[in-house]
């Protein structure tokens, strides 16, 4: 694959599509280029039909992603004009992996803060490890953020944990951050990375289409009801139905055996 930075990685391995943020002399603080080629790596992945799960992950154990590299913002983000073009590259990034077709998994060990925090609530799952914290400490900087990434945010863990996380500027550990909802699971640390690796393989063994399809409709879910494409969810409902792996499935069930899907 492609290399657009050494400071993000994307890697194959079999059904696993792996993403690793690879700064870790900056806690995997997240540059312009590693936004850049992180929406890269995710469209190719997109595209490679073999992949069926990706994980995303921090290079070392002291952070999954502490935020954006605050280095750069003299330089990249000092005037409205820098912030636009950093703002589109950003946008493309997060749009890619909040519109992925394939499950996405944070696999979150150490600090997931602001941006990086922003990444893992973009994926579909978020698994932390105990010693996991949390925090967005915008108001502490003096960053504003955008609508879309607040919705995002309230959409998982509702308004007043939104106002609370932003609010107080302060980090929550795992625990609070799984009685927000914020994240799916928390593990023991040692066990994380066992763990990730158990689900993403039971979800790469299921139907991909009904996975596909489920995931599409969750994309339209946020939007106003009159920008949903319905009609694309309805269809790749159908799919399903018209497909060989549902055919697969009803014979491997009558045969109590386990099922092997092609995702056609």
């Amino acid at each position: 694959m492609q290399t657009i930075t050494e400071k993000l990685i994307g890697r194959k391995d079999g059904a696993i599509g792996w993403i690793t943020f690879n700064n870790p002399q900056k806690r995997n603080a997240v540059s312009l280029e590693m936004h850049q080629a992180l929406a890269f790596v995710l469209e190719e992945f997109a595209r490679d039909a073999s992949i069926r799960v990706v994980i995303l992950k921090g290079a070392g154990d002291k952070a999954f992603v502490s935020g954006a590299d605050i280095a750069e913002f003299k330089e990249k983000r000092a005037t409205l004009e820098a912030i636009k073009v950093f703002d589109v590259t950003s946008n493309r990034a997060a749009k890619a992996l909040r519109e992925c077709p394939k499950p996405t998994i944070a696999m979150i060990r150490g600090y997931c803060m602001g941006g990086g925090l922003g990444t893992a609530v973009a994926c579909d799952l978020r698994i932390a490890s105990d010693d996991s914290r949390f925090g967005v400490p915008a108001a502490k900087l003096g960053v504003g953020y955008r609508f879309d990434r607040l919705k995002q945010l309230a959409n998982l863990v509702g308004p007043s944990f939104t106002a609370e996380i932003f609010y107080t500027g302060r980090q929550f550990d795992a625990r609070e951050a799984l009685q927000m909802g914020l994240v799916n699971r928390v593990v023991p640390a040692a066990e994380l990375e066992k763990f990730v690796l158990d689900y993403a393989a039971m979800i790469a063994g299921n139907a991909p289409l009904t996975i596909a399809a489920v995931k599409r409709s969750l994309i339209e879910m946020p939007k106003d009801p009159g920008e949903r494409d319905l009609a694309l969810c309805n269809k790749m409902v159908d799919d399903c139905f018209a497909s060989h792996d549902y055919r697969e499935g009803r014979t491997a069930f009558m045969e109590k055996r386990k099922p092997v899907f092609e995702g056609r």
